[in-house]
């Protein structure tokens, strides 16, 4: 048996199936309203639509991500590291990994910092750093250290400082939009 002739007419069976069922009566025009929104609610109801933004008036749920420019740990861990080259910076993955560094005083030394988040929210166990260090030898033999003691929880702090800042600042910039928006109302 043939499997290529086979497959050959089973893809064209099912393409001009697809092709088809696609070519049905649009519907009545009178059914149809003519209003866009409500043709749109209308799909919605009778199950044919879905929306890809949701209704935006409603709270965000789970499964739903802001811009790593609106998460304010984020935006303050980038600011903390910003000395330091990236090796790693991924919003959706929740992680920021430096690359290894030297500020040049040792050339057999350097640090890598690891930031993972492990919540949005601005709070001390929502984020977890780790600091590693690296001593080379002369032979060029290098040794890699977990040292995530004093210097990950002052990196913590600082990040949480300033993560504590930024949410503060954006909290008052939405509140005078809200004020604003109210008083053009009245």
């Amino acid at each position: 048996m043939n499997y290529q002739k086979l497959f050959k007419h089973i893809v064209t069976i099912f393409f001009a199936t697809l092709i088809l069922s696609s070519c049905k009566n649009a519907g009545d025009a009178r059914k149809i309203p003519p209003n866009v929104k409500d043709r749109v609610q209308q799909n919605i109801e009778e199950g044919r639509g879905f929306r890809l933004m949701g209704n935006m008036s409603t709270k965000k749920k789970s499964g739903e991500f802001d811009f790593a420019s609106s998460n304010e740990l984020w935006r303050a861990s980038l600011d903390t590291l910003d000395f330091m080259p990236l090796a790693l910076a991924n919003y959706s993955g929740g992680i920021i990994v430096t690359d290894w560094y030297s500020d040049g005083s040792s050339q057999n030394e350097s640090v890598k910092i690891s930031i993972r988040f492990l919540s949005n929210e601005v709070r001390t166990d929502a984020i977890s750093v780790k600091v590693f260090y690296k001593k080379c030898s002369i032979q060029n033999t290098c040794e890699v250290l977990d040292r995530s003691d004093e210097l990950s929880e002052d990196l913590s702090r600082k990040i949480l400082t300033k993560a504590a800042t930024y949410e503060k600042t954006s909290k008052s910039k939405k509140k005078k939009k809200y004020i604003n928006k109210q008083l053009l109302k009245d």
